[in-house]
């Protein structure tokens, strides 16, 4: 798997890049001090994962990630910072990045997270998802994007997801919906088939990426 690390302070990108040597399945093929030099650097080297910083100059993360996924689509990007409030998380996440984890991350989760990408999953480490529910928490009734619904979800398979980006359980949505318990469990199961998602976290960063969240 080929990757870039993307990281304006030069002892973190060269020490991420020596953990991620270490690690089996892992060639890194280029290191970015700044968003734009990720973006140039993707061109170049067309790699599966990008481990991106957000604040950085030049191009910030957020920026340099919608740019890699407009041009590279193939290529995900992990976003790997100091940064947990939820303005950067939605920002990255609406971006296009497929991970996002804070700067206490073990060498297994970011392996983890660079893994689940190149396969198209996404990951939250857990303090980026609890943001990501107390802030989504604010919602109420869903409120869907005009245009076609992502990856063939119906009307109310989004209506669904949405509440489930709120933070709402299977019982919270059948009541809100006035649907039975076991139509709102066939709709999480579609939902995760259609979006590719193994648990509720990664259907919550699916929604947020594709403005439905309510």
């Amino acid at each position: 798997m080929r990757v870039v690390v993307a990281d304006d302070q030069r002892v973190v990108r060269e020490g991420l890049a020596t953990i991620l040597e270490n690690l089996p399945g892992i060639d890194v093929v280029g290191l970015a001090s700044d968003g734009a030099e990720a973006v140039a650097l993707v061109a170049r080297h067309d790699p599966d994962v990008v481990l991106m910083d957000l604040r950085m100059p030049v191009m910030d993360g957020a920026e340099a990630t919608a740019a890699i996924r407009r041009s590279h689509p193939r290529t995900h990007v992990v976003v790997l910072t100091t940064y947990a409030d939820d303005d950067s998380i939605v920002g990255a996440l609406s971006a296009g990045a497929s991970g996002y984890l804070t700067k206490d991350a073990s060498r297994e989760d970011i392996h983890r997270a660079i893994d689940a990408a190149a396969a198209g999953q996404a990951v939250l480490d857990p303090a980026a998802q609890a943001t990501l529910l107390q802030a989504a928490r604010s919602g109420s009734s869903p409120r869907l994007p005009a245009g076609p619904l992502p990856d063939g979800l119906t009307k109310r398979e989004a209506e669904v997801l949405s509440l489930i980006a709120q933070g709402r359980s299977n019982s919270e949505i059948s009541e809100q919906l006035y649907v039975s318990e076991a139509t709102v469990k066939t709709h999480v199961n579609r939902i995760f088939a259609k979006t590719g998602s193994r648990d509720r976290a990664q259907a919550v960063a699916f929604a947020h990426r594709n403005g439905l969240t309510g």
